[in-house]
């Protein structure tokens, strides 16, 4: 079933300042040495937010949204990308779209775009950080973005849009086929936070 499973998600991506840990080992009390810190960029030094999908069989299409995005804009984006990603995975015409509950992403206007096209969703709760495997490719393409050091926005959406068309089908493949592990653990936690 998990194969059949379009998921998807939008996330924000800033030019400088990769907002994970990095760590390194140094002397006692040379911690705050410039050599053993990050320089950062007020705000980051801009961002741009992308919308993209995938399946076990590898990545969708990734779009850039211009300005805040709103149910209309949503619904573009969809109707410009879902229909065409769904083909180019070869996920049949009886697939499930995975979307979180964002106000955006239920509208009324939403939900009757997906039931004029004859598209299941998937029902999603409503708190499920750890639910979602998509979040585990953001983290991974946020990573090798910045190994690219983009230098301005433009070229920040080109590598975007570069390593999200990199992502083996084979890392696609065993995020969905561990998805049962991954509810599993949920539940288990009743919620809570787990491993994934």
């Amino acid at each position: 079933m998990w194969k059949k499973v379009l998921w998807s998600d939008e996330t924000k991506i800033e030019l400088f300042g990769n907002n994970a840990k990095r760590y390194v080992w140094c002397k006692s009390n040379t911690a705050h040495h410039p050599e053993h810190t990050i320089p950062t960029v007020k705000h980051g030094g801009g961002s741009i937010m992308v919308w993209a999908c995938f399946s076990s069989a590898g990545t969708g299409k990734m779009v850039k949204v211009d300005g805040k995005m709103d149910g209309a804009k949503y619904r573009t984006i969809l109707e410009e990308n879902l229909m065409e990603s769904a083909k180019d995975l070869r996920l049949g015409w009886r697939f499930v779209f995975q979307q979180d509950n964002d106000p955006k992403h239920k509208a009324n206007s939403t939900m009757e775009w997906f039931k004029n096209k004859h598209i299941q969703v998937l029902e999603w709760p409503s708190q499920s950080p750890d639910l979602n495997p998509i979040e585990n490719l953001w983290k991974e393409l946020k990573t090798a973005v910045h190994k690219c050091s983009p230098s301005n926005l433009t070229e920040l959406e080109r590598f975007c849009k570069e390593e999200w068309e990199k992502m083996s089908v084979s890392r696609c493949a065993k995020l969905i086929e561990t998805y049962p592990k991954r509810l599993t653990a949920v539940i288990a936690a009743k919620g809570g936070a787990t491993k994934y």
